[in-house]
């Protein structure tokens, strides 16, 4: 069985599981509007907007709060959700979001090498929903070796359904691909 709520260090960064004393760290990094500008949930640093988004996420019990090590920072968060059994398992990774002070540099690539490194230890694929007009995240998706298949979905949020389209990371891409220089 996949532990869904690992703690997990990097070079710079440690995934840890996420508690209800995390709200105000996160939310303060949350809070800032030009993160969610072409996500899905564009409002999502509204208050009551992004206290539904957070008790949801303690209550699934698979997101993880990102922290800077060197200053032992609140820096974001991701989850896994949706445990899929067959054809050897898969599980998705997102929900994620990072200070807009670690876009660009290092930050999303050790976190997602580090939640897919720990996945699939228990699942073959990893999969990932992308908002279709988010072009930062399909961007970032493609610098660390996600496929992009076939699958889309409508998923409600913020009053309406966003398409999303999905990505996959699988054993062997992530043996070869770009994450596997770490």
């Amino acid at each position: 069985m996949l532990d869904r709520q690992p703690t997990l260090e990097g070079p710079s960064l440690q995934l840890r599981p996420l508690r209800q004393d995390d709200w105000e760290a996160l939310f303060a990094v949350a809070s800032d509007p030009l993160i969610w500008v072409v996500h899905p949930a564009h409002d999502r640093w509204r208050e009551p907007v992004f206290r539904t988004f957070f008790d949801d996420a303690l209550a699934n019990e698979g997101a993880l709060v990102v922290i800077d090590k060197a200053t032992g920072k609140v820096i974001g968060s991701s989850r896994y959700q949706g445990l899929e059994e067959a054809d050897g398992g898969s599980i998705e990774i997102g929900w994620t979001f990072l200070a807009r002070s670690q876009w660009g540099g290092a930050a999303n690539r050790e976190m997602k090498r580090l939640m897919i490194g720990h996945a699939l230890q228990g699942v073959a694929q990893c999969r990932f929903a992308v908002g279709a007009d988010n072009i930062r995240s399909r961007k970032a998706m493609e610098k660390i070796g996600g496929r992009m298949t076939e699958r889309t979905e409508n998923r409600g949020m913020a009053g309406s359904d966003q398409p999303h389209v999905f990505y996959v990371i699988d054993r062997e891409g992530f043996a070869t691909g770009p994450l596997a220089a770490q």
